[in-house]
């Protein structure tokens, strides 16, 4: 079994989801993020975040696969100010729903003073709230973003044991771990991650706090990134314990702090029945739906 806490599977197709599941995802985490094009009024979050709770997980669930999410405002759209603050006070109405385990991903993106605004101020909701943090560390000048990005969590008074930080790399990766947060890797090849180079990682600094994930969105990433990564560490010779702490255990012993994510969503999950509709739409588009030992053949297939 593998949980992928980082895939923005609203760019991905329904396809992924099911091959997703064939592959030992159990559980995804998809945070709110930026959709590649500028949104240009709050009603367009509403209706994404109002996306992230309901379609996608009822979507997810059509296929066996537990979808929690993050909500917040996203550090690259933090700097158009007159959305963001309308943004802003949309967040409450998300972040107490269901399903949602963390505020992110929040952060820099290019360290301007309206990212660092937002942040701070989605930092004080977290606390408010007794919220999770996933933190998004920016890819460019990543290792003084990171730094900062810790730095200003702990000036807020957030423990470390509840904030998630992302895109961790090998100049991140010590640090990181040394302040006492949690380390996420996401395997996203040439900008973030290779799978290789997180063998190495788990080989050098053990499977403490370090968490695998895809990031998996509409650019060129893989939605089977983790468990190619686990299947990988396995052939180099990494412990069994150890793939399974980072690609698995230690989402869920982070996540599940939030109250909102346990092992029993997959281990005893109600039957598949893909007959069921959200808002009287289906996901199989005219194909026959699949219910409970039907649903499982085809996952073994």
């Amino acid at each position: 079994m593998c949980i992928d806490p980082h895939a923005h599977m609203t760019s991905r197709t329904t396809y992924d989801y099911l091959v997703m599941r064939q592959y030992g995802v159990v559980a995804v985490i998809e945070p709110s993020f930026w959709l590649g094009q500028a949104r240009t009024s709050s009603g367009t979050f509403k209706d994404y975040f109002s996306s992230l709770i309901g379609w996608e997980r009822f979507r997810a669930g059509q296929f066996g696969i537990r979808h929690y999410c993050t909500i917040s405002l996203n550090p690259k759209e933090a700097n158009n100010e007159a959305v963001a603050e309308q943004v802003m006070e949309l967040l409450p109405l998300y972040l107490c729903k269901e399903g949602v385990v963390a505020i992110g991903e929040i952060g820099y993106d290019e360290m301007t003073a309206a990212e660092d605004k937002y942040f701070r101020q989605q930092l004080e909701l977290a606390k408010e709230l007794d919220m999770l943090v996933l933190v998004h560390t920016p890819h460019r000048n990543k290792k003084e973003g990171t730094t900062r990005s810790m730095d200003v969590c702990l000036e807020h008074g957030l423990d470390p044991s509840r904030v998630i930080i992302d895109h961790v790399n090998e100049e991140t990766v010590r640090e990181t771990l040394e302040r006492g947060f949690w380390a996420a890797f996401s395997i996203y090849p040439q900008t973030k991650m290779g799978n290789a180079r997180m063998v190495e990682i788990v080989r050098e600094y053990g499977c403490d706090r370090i968490i695998v994930d895809s990031a998996a969105d509409w650019g060129m990433s893989d939605t089977l990134a983790v468990p190619k990564t686990a299947q990988l560490m396995l052939e180099r010779g990494i412990s069994e314990a150890a793939v399974r702490a980072v690609c698995y255990e230690n989402a869920l012993k982070a996540y599940s702090q939030s109250g909102q994510m346990q092992e029993d969503d997959w281990l005893n999950p109600p039957p598949v029945d893909q007959r069921q509709l959200f808002n009287g739409n289906s996901v199989l588009r005219g194909q026959q739906p699949k219910f409970a030992d039907e649903f499982e053949s085809l996952i073994i297939e």
